[in-house]
C-alpha cells in the first residue's frame, strides 16, 4: 500500500539524518493521515513535531532536515513543511493509477491480506440465553459479529464462529423459561398449573409448548413440578428455541461453525477439573460456606464466589472453564462479543483469566450498546418476559436482510442505536442501504449498456489511465486507492460502522461522478475506455465492501 511505502521512504530519510549527525538517535512512532483540505495534498504526517523536543530543535526546522534526506523516488510529486511543522505529500498521479489498475487485476481479492496470516480467532456473538427468540436488541451482535469475522479472514486471519448456549443447570433464566413452558403445556393439556413468578409471558411460549405436545403428547404431564422438572422442560424446548434462532440467524446472513453447548461442560467434568486446577494454584480460599477466587490479587474491586454455599457455581466459574475450553481448541486470540448487561462481568472474568494463567492477550471483550426500534418517532417498547417484543424474524419479514444489517453497522458498536423503521422501509436515496445498493445497480447497467454498443468490456486493464484527469474522476480514484487500507484499519479497530461510512462516501463519489462525465461516448474511445475501467473498480469495491458487511450488491434496481 502506498502508505507502506511513505512510512519506508520516512524511516529511511530519519536514518539518513540520524547518521549525518543532524538528529539524535533513537526509534519515532511514524503516522500518517490524509490533510481535511486536498488542496494540502494527498498524505501528511507530523513526524517533525514527535521529534522535536528529543532533537531540541524547531518542528519546521526538524520537518526541513527530514525532507533534505528524503529519498529519490517516483511516487512523492511534491512535499512541503505546512504549518506548525506538518510535512505534507502531493503524490504523483500514477499511484492512483496503479491502484486502480490492481484493483481490476485482483477483482473480488482486492482489499483482502495477509497481516493475520497464522492466527487463529474465534469470534462468540449473540449468544442469548435459550428461552425464546431474537429480538432487535440481542440481535446487533449478529451483524457485527459476522462483519467483524468477515474483515478478519479478509486479513488473512483463520476464524470461527461460535455461538454459546447457555443451557447449563445453573442458569436461572433458563430455569425459569422452563417453568413457564411447563405451566403453558399443562394448562394446554388441561391441567392446573400457574405460571411462575417472573416467567415468559410471551405467546412465543404458548407456541413451543403446542409443538412440544405436538412431539411427545400427555405424557409431558407426568413429569414433576418441581425445579428438575422444570429443567427438564427446558432441555426439550431448547431445540425448538435454537432452530428458531438458528432459523433467523441464516435468513440474516450468519452461520455458526459451532453452537457449543454450556451443559456440555457440566456434564464432562469441565467445571470440577478447572475447580481443581484453581485450587492447585493457590487462588481459591472457602468463607461462609462458599469457594472464593481470589481476583483482587489479579485487579477485580474484590474477591468472587464460584461456587455457592448450596453447591451450585457461579457465572465466573463456568465463564472460566468455558475460556478453559477455547484456549485447548488452539485459538491465539478470543474475542467476546457481549451485550451491555454483561459489562460488569468482563473486569471479573479478566482476573479470573490471569488467576488460572491465561496471557491477557489471547481474549478481546467487545461490549455492544442497546439498540432502540423507532416507529414515528417513539420507541417500540419491549419485554421479553412480558411477550411485548418484535422479534429479529418480524423485523426481517418487514424490512430484509440487506437493510436489517446495513442500519445495525451504521454506528459505532459502542455507542447506542436507533433504528428508524421509518427510514428503513423507504426506497429511496434516504435510505443508506438503497442509496449504495443503486450505486452498484447503476455501474452494472453501465457496463450492460457497454457491451451492448461494443466498447470492450474485457481489456479495461489496458486503458490509458492518465485521461482520468477530471476531479471527480480523481476523488472516485482515491476512493477506490483507499480501500485496501480501510478494511486493514476496519479490521484492527473492530470497528465495521467505518464500511458502512465508507460506502456512502464511495456512492456519493460515483452518484456525483457519473453525473459529471459522461462514460460512453464512441466519439471518443480512449476515453471511454479509461472511464468504463473506472466504473469497473468502483463495482468491485462497492461488491467487495458489501460482501463484508453481509449485504449483497444487486444487479438491478
Amino acid at each position: 500500500m502506498v502508505e507502506d511505502k511513505l512510512v519506508e521512504m520516512l524511516t529511511e530519510a530519519l536514518a539518513a539524518a540520524q547518521d549525518a549527525g543532524e538528529l539524535p538517535e533513537g526509534d519515532a512512532d511514524i503516522r500518517l493521515e490524509q490533510p481535511p483540505d486536498p488542496e494540502m495534498g494527498d498524505y501528511s504526517t507530523n513526524l517533525a513535531m514527535a521529534l522535536a523536543g528529543q532533537a531540541g530543535q524547531a518542528p519546521r526546522q526538524v520537518a526541513a532536515v527530514l525532507l533534505a534526506h528524503l529519498p529519490d523516488n517516483d511516487l512523492v510529486q511534491r512535499a512541503e513543511v505546512a504549518g506548525p511543522g506538518f510535512i505534507n505529500f502531493h503524490l504523483s498521479p500514477s499511484w492512483l493509477h496503479e491502484a486502480l489498475r490492481e484493483c481490476l487485476l485482483t477483482d473480488e481479492a482486492y482489499g483482502t491480506s495477509n497481516e493475520g496470516a497464522g492466527t487463529k480467532v474465534q469470534v462468540e456473538f449473540i449468544s442469548a440465553n435459550p428461552v425464546g427468540p431474537l429480538h432487535i436488541g440481542n440481535a446487533r451482535a449478529g451483524p457485527y459479529g459476522d462483519a467483524l469475522a468477515n474483515l478478519l479472514e479478509a486479513t488473512g486471519h483463520e476464524v470461527e464462529r461460535e455461538y454459546l448456549v447457555n443451557d447449563g443447570p445453573d442458569n436461572t433464566q433458563f430455569r425459569l423459561f422452563g417453568a413457564s413452558l411447563q405451566a403453558r403445556a399443562r394448562q394446554q393439556l388441561g391441567l392446573d398449573f400457574e405460571m411462575p413468578e417472573d416467567g415468559y409471558e410471551g405467546e412465543y411460549v404458548k407456541e413451543f409448548a403446542a409443538q412440544l405436545i405436538e412431539q411427545q403428547g400427555e405424557k409431558l404431564g407426568e413429569i414433576a413440578t418441581d425445579g428438575e422438572g422444570a429443567y427438564q422442560f427446558a432441555v426439550m424446548g431448547e431445540e425448538l428455541v435454537l432452530a428458531n434462532i438458528a432459523g433467523d440467524c441464516a435468513r440474516l446472513g450468519i452461520e455458526f461453525d459451532v453452537w457449543f453447548s454450556e451443559r456440555k461442560l457440566f456434564e464432562e467434568g469441565a467445571i470440577e477439573r478447572k475447580l481443581e486446577d484453581l485450587r492447585e494454584r493457590g487462588v481459591l480460599y472457602e468463607s461462609e460456606g462458599a469457594t472464593w477466587l481470589r481476583t483482587t490479587d489479579f485487579g477485580d474491586e474484590e474477591d468472587r464466589v464460584v461456587v455457592r454455599s448450596t453447591g451450585a457455581t457461579t457465572y465466573l466459574m463456568t465463564d472460566l472453564a468455558y475460556a478453559e475450553d477455547k484456549f485447548a481448541r488452539g485459538f491465539d486470540l478470543i474475542i467476546y462479543v457481549w451485550g451491555p448487561d454483561h459489562a460488569a462481568q468482563v473486569p471479573s472474568l479478566q482476573a479470573g483469566l490471569a488467576a488460572m494463567g491465561a496471557a491477557p492477550e489471547r481474549t478481546e471483550f467487545i461490549i455492544h450498546q442497546i439498540v432502540r426500534l423507532m416507529e414515528g418517532g417513539e420507541p417500540v417498547r419491549m419485554s421479553k418476559r412480558e411477550g411485548h417484543i418484535v422479534t429479529l424474524g418480524e423485523l426481517l419479514d418487514d424490512v430484509g436482510t440487506d437493510v436489517t444489517r446495513f442500519l445495525l453497522l451504521s454506528r459505532s458498536i459502542d455507542s447506542h442505536l436507533d433504528f428508524d423503521l421509518d427510514l428503513a422501509r423507504k426506497q429511496s436515496e434516504e435510505n443508506p442501504v438503497y442509496y449504495v445498493q443503486y450505486a452498484h445497480a447503476r455501474i452494472r447497467s453501465i457496463q450492460r449498456e457497454g457491451a451492448e454498443r461494443g466498447f470492450d468490456m474485457d481489456n479495461l486493464a489496458q486503458a490509458d489511465f492518465a485521461l482520468l484527469k477530471h476531479p471527480d474522476e480523481a476523488r472516485l480514484l482515491r476512493c477506490l486507492a483507499d480501500y485496501p487500507g480501510e478494511v486493514s484499519a476496519t479490521a484492527a479497530d473492530r470497528a465495521p460502522h467505518r464500511l458502512t461510512h465508507f460506502a456512502r462516501e464511495l456512492a456519493a463519489t460515483f452518484h456525483q461522478f457519473y453525473g459529471a462525465c459522461r462514460v460512453l461516448d464512441e466519439a471518443d474511445p480512449e476515453l471511454s475506455a479509461a472511464r468504463l475501467a473506472l466504473v469497473r473498480g468502483t463495482q468491485i469495491v462497492l461488491r467487495n465492501l458489501l460482501g463484508l458487511l453481509g449485504v449483497s450488491a444487486p444487479e438491478r434496481m
